[in-house]
């Protein structure tokens, strides 16, 4: 019986041990979620998996244009290493709840741009963007000029007309920037 104990004890601690580096890897290296609704369409679809680096959020430093990026929409309150925690997939895959305050973007303006949007077109500091990754044109349209204040960015989905973004929640702040899209 001391011998079975012995081996259970010997699993139990494995996979412990297995959990802890997972919960780790997941918190502050890559991170694996799935892509929620059309709002990057034609880029990435609907449920589609893809891989985050973390390394962005864990080192604090800045995503360049056009990458594609995990966010915290709740841009009004400050987070937490408990939000990173509580966020990671196995704790989604244990409650079976699914986090929809997590949106996958594309980084389109930076602390001290000015934004516009007429034409159709997105324009980044007087300069329209070129944008291959669109499939149709935006009809979003505005008279106002955004800047991007420091320490924040500016993110839009690739369907610009079935989008819920930065023109919806505001300029989102970096340390709600959670990750980035690896490449692949």
């Amino acid at each position: 019986m001391n011998k079975v104990a012995k081996e259970i004890g010997g699993w139990a601690l494995s996979l412990g041990i297995a959990f802890v580096i997972a919960l780790v890897i997941g918190i502050f290296g890559i991170q694996p979620t799935k892509v929620l609704g059309h709002s990057m369409d034609p880029t990435l679809s609907d449920q589609e998996r893809i891989y985050v680096s973390k390394l962005s959020h864990t080192l604090g430093y800045e995503p360049d244009y056009g990458d594609i990026v995990i966010i915290d929409s709740r841009v009004n309150r400050e987070r937490t290493l408990k939000d990173d925690i509580m966020e990671h997939p196995l704790f989604s895959l244990l409650s079976g709840k699914v986090d929809d305050n997590l949106y996958v973007k594309r980084i389109i303006g930076k602390a001290g741009d000015k934004l516009q949007f007429k034409d159709n077109k997105v324009y980044r500091n007087g300069q329209p963007l070129d944008e291959p990754y669109l499939n149709e044109t935006m009809l979003y349209q505005s008279d106002e000029e955004i800047t991007v204040p420091a320490g924040h960015v500016f993110v839009m989905g690739d369907n610009r007309n079935n989008s819920k973004d930065s023109r919806d929640i505001g300029p989102v702040p970096l340390d709600h920037v959670l990750g980035i899209k690896i490449n692949g």
